[in-house]
C-alpha cells in the first residue's frame, strides 16, 4: 500500500477477490467444477471451429459467424476462469491493481464484441428468411468479413476509451473486490477519485455496444417471426425457425442474464445471486453455446458425424495396414 500525497488515504496497489466464500472444503469442489467447464468450453468450441473450417458444407455466412462465435468464446472464458482456478488451487486471491484493470479491459472488450456479433448473426437469419432471394447478394462474403471487423474494431475503440478514464483512478481504503472477476460495477466503488466522468463515458459506450444491439436482434427477430408465422405450411414454418432458433436461444440467455445483472438494482439482488447471474454470461453461456448448436442444428450434427466416421475409418485402414507389414 502506499500513502496519497496531501492526505491520509491509503492508496491501494493490489485488490482481493473475495470470489465464492472462505469455506475451504468447497474450493476443491468448486476447482474441478470450473475445470470441468473450462476443459467442456474449450473443447467445444474449438470442434465448431474445426468443423466450420474443414466441412465444405459448413462454409456458408451462418456458420462462418459461429465459428468467429466459437473463437470469440475461448478468449471470453479464457480471461476468467484461468485466474479463478489459480486462486482455488493456490488460495492466493490477490490481483494486482494493474492486472485487475487488464482483465476487466479485455473483459470488457469481448462482452462487446459478442453483442455486436450475435446483431450480426440475426441480421443474416433476417436477411435469409425476410429477402431469400437477395441473400446471397447481400450477405456475401466481403460483407461477413466487415460485419466481424467492424465489430471487433468498434469494441477495441470504445472500451480503450473507457478504459483511458479508468486507468488514471485510483483506490483507497478498501481492498476487496466481492466477486470473482474484476468486473466494472465492484471496481468503481473501489475508486477515492471522482468517477462521475467516467460513468457518463461507460454509459454511452455501453448503450450502444449493448442496448443497440439487443434492440437490432430484437427488432430483427420481430420480421422474423412475423415472416415465418405468414408461411402457410406447418413444415415450411418448423424449417425455417429451425434455422434460428439456436441462435435465439443463446440471445435469450445471454440478455437476460446481463439485464439482472447490469440492469436491476443490485441491492435487490443478494450477492450470491449475483455472482450465479454473472456465471451464466461469463463462464456457462461459452460452455453450453456449442452444445445448443449441435443439438439444435442438423448441419452441424452431419458434419460431426462424418468427422466421427472418417476417424474412425482412417483408425481402422490404419491398423489393417500395420497388421499387413
Amino acid at each position: 500500500m502506499e500513502k496519497a500525497g496531501g492526505n491520509n488515504e491509503t492508496l491501494i496497489v493490489e485488490f482481493i477477490l473475495l470470489g465464492f466464500g472462505n469455506a475451504p472444503e468447497l474450493q476443491p469442489l468448486l476447482f474441478l467444477l470450473f475445470l470441468v467447464i473450462y476443459i467442456l468450453t474449450m473443447v467445444g468450441n474449438i470442434l465448431i471451429i474445426m468443423l466450420v473450417m474443414f466441412d465444405q458444407h459448413l462454409h456458408t455466412p451462418m456458420y462462418f459467424f459461429l465459428g468467429n462465435l466459437a473463437c470469440l468464446e475461448i478468449c471470453y472464458t479464457s480471461t476468467i476462469l484461468p485466474r479463478l482456478l489459480v486462486s482455488l488451487l493456490t488460495g492466493d486471491r490477490t490481483i494486482s491493481v494493474k492486472c485487475c484493470l487488464v482483465q476487466n479491459y479485455f473483459f470488457s472488450i469481448l462482452a462487446t464484441t459478442e453483442h455486436l456479433l450475435l446483431a450480426a448473426m440475426s441480421y443474416d437469419r433476417y436477411l435469409a428468411i425476410c429477402n431469400p432471394l437477395r441473400y446471397a447478394a447481400l450477405m456475401n462474403g466481403r460483407v461477413c468479413f466487415q460485419l466481424v471487423a467492424g465489430s471487433w474494431m468498434s469494441s477495441i475503440l470504445g472500451c480503450a476509451i473507457v478504459h483511458i478514464f479508468l486507468f488514471q483512478l485510483t483506490f483507497c481504503d478498501s481492498k476487496e473486490i466481492d466477486h470473482f472477476f474484476c468486473d466494472f460495477s465492484p471496481l468503481i466503488k473501489l475508486s477515492c477519485g471522482d468517477t462521475q466522468t467516467l460513468k457518463l463515458v461507460t454509459f454511452t459506450i455501453s448503450a450502444i455496444g449493448t442496448f443497440v444491439p439487443c434492440l437490432l436482434t430484437l427488432t430483427s427477430y420481430i420480421h422474423i417471426i412475423t415472416a415465418i408465422l405468414r408461411i402457410p405450411s406447418t413444415t415450411g414454418r418448423q424449417k425455417a425457425f429451425s434455422t434460428c432458433s439456436s441462435h435465439l436461444i443463446v440471445v435469450t440467455i445471454l440478455y437476460m442474464s446481463v439485464i439482472t445483472v447490469y440492469v436491476f438494482p443490485t441491492s435487490n439482488i443478494p450477492k450470491v445471486l449475483h455472482k450465479i447471474f454473472s456465471l451464466f454470461y461469463t463462464v456457462l453461456t461459452p460452455m453450453i453455446n456449442p452444445i445448443i448448436y449441435s443439438l439444435r442444428n442438423k448441419e452441424v450434427k452431419e458434419s460431426f458425424r462424418k468427422t466421427i466416421l472418417k476417424r474412425v475409418a482412417f483408425r481402422n485402414r490404419h491398423r489393417s495396414l500395420k497388421e499387413k507389414f
